[in-house]
């Protein structure tokens, strides 16, 4: 067996469990239908990875998702729950995801007694031919009920996850299912931009002209939509595609974006410890027979030079509406960022999209739909 790196505390614990109901047209294809395999073996290899951390004394997040993890039974997903936190007791924050479609078949009260604080909801749409489009299988009312079921389980810290973009799709349908993931009183809602996953459905019709994609600036001013009406609302845009109620901030989500230490366990999980990051196997029977070998499922290991890591930290931070702490990002690593990304900043000052005071280097709001034009050149040196 690898030996694993056994540091005495890790920020951050993911769990990746690559299930959906079925295939989705929108889903990359990490996401597999929950039929063609044995999730149970799943979760015991899993939990058999989670072992070999054993030595960490503390996390502080945990985060069960990717995919839809409310595929799993009841008993699985409170088994592999009930783990962590044998393991990792009282993590300030744990979040599961779940299908809005798939809550009800889960004791919500009884993973909240186990220790799961927080439930994010992939709702996407509140309009039914977009949720048409996206191969979801679940209505507007089933996300209303989801919310509704996770509140009556006393859940308190809630979101849902809506995206933009989606063909077909106008400013004003937008502008509803924001307004109507609002009217549930959840504490936070993640905007995203369509992404078209290559292997996918709908990158498939795309190429086809069987579906057309959103004209740019429509989807643009979809984006500035939802900052306004978030904003109104009393949620605080703290990253790009995040806002939240205050106190509410996303802490697992913090962890990434301030390059942090990680832990990633299941099949294609990412883990970033010590400055190496390594991924694991994406096929799942193979990543199941490699943990019952006792083996390592990792299939790619680098150590990220402080340069590299110095980059990719800069790309995070700026994700956050905060920006680059000039002295914090000093601290954590050992380089001052007005000189290392000198060029870029002059640049992107220049432009109007950057921003630079003495404490703080940020994104203006005029470049967030924008971003990756800005991030790009903070990616190397």
């Amino acid at each position: 067996m690898n030996e694993i790196i056994r540091p005495k505390q890790v920020p951050g614990l993911y769990v990746h469990v690559p299930f959906c109901a079925r295939k989705c047209k929108y889903c990359s294809f990490y996401s597999e239908p929950i039929a063609g395999f044995d999730s149970c073996a799943l979760v015991d290899a899993s939990v058999a990875e989670m072992d070999r951390y054993s030595r960490i004394g503390e996390i502080k997040t945990a985060y069960i998702g990717g995919g839809s993890p409310s595929c799993l039974g009841s008993g699985e997903l409170e088994k592999l729950v009930l783990s962590i936190v044998e393991k990792w007791p009282c993590p300030e924050e744990f979040t599961i995801e779940f299908n809005p479609s798939q809550v009800g078949g889960h004791d919500l009260e009884k993973l909240l007694s186990l220790g799961v604080s927080r439930i994010s909801i992939g709702g996407q749409s509140f309009v039914e031919s977009e949720l048409e489009v996206l191969g979801r299988d679940h209505s507007a009312g089933t996300i209303e009920n989801a919310v509704k079921a996770a509140k009556e389980a006393g859940f308190g810290n809630i979101s849902v996850d809506l995206i933009f973009g989606i063909p077909g799709s106008s400013i004003e349908s937008f502008e509803c299912s924001l307004r109507r993931a609002i009217g549930l009183g959840v504490e936070h809602i993640s905007a995203y931009s369509l992404s078209y996953e290559k292997g996918t459905f709908l990158q498939n019709a795309l190429e086809a002209g069987e579906v057309r994609a959103v004209d740019e600036q429509v989807e643009r001013r979809m984006y500035e939509r939802a900052i306004e009406i978030l904003k109104d609302a009393g949620f605080g845009q703290y990253e790009i595609s995040n806002f939240a109620k205050p106190g509410f901030e996303c802490c697992h989500n913090h962890i990434y974006w301030a390059n942090g230490d990680y832990i990633g366990i299941g099949p294609s999980a990412t883990s970033y410890i010590g400055g190496v990051r390594s991924t694991n196997i994406g096929d799942i029977g193979k990543y199941i027979s490699l943990i019952a070998e006792n083996k390592s499922a990792s299939v790619s290991s680098e150590r990220v030079s402080t340069v590299e890591r110095a980059c990719q930290s800069a790309v995070l931070n700026l994700r956050r509406r905060r920006g680059i702490i000039i002295e914090e990002f000093k601290k954590s690593t050992g380089f001052a960022p007005l000189e290392l990304f000198a060029d870029a900043i002059e640049t992107h000052v220049k432009s109007g999209l950057l921003e630079v005071n003495s404490y703080a280097i940020f994104l203006r709001t005029e470049a967030l739909f924008i971003s990756d034009s800005v991030l790009c050149d903070f990616a190397a040196i």
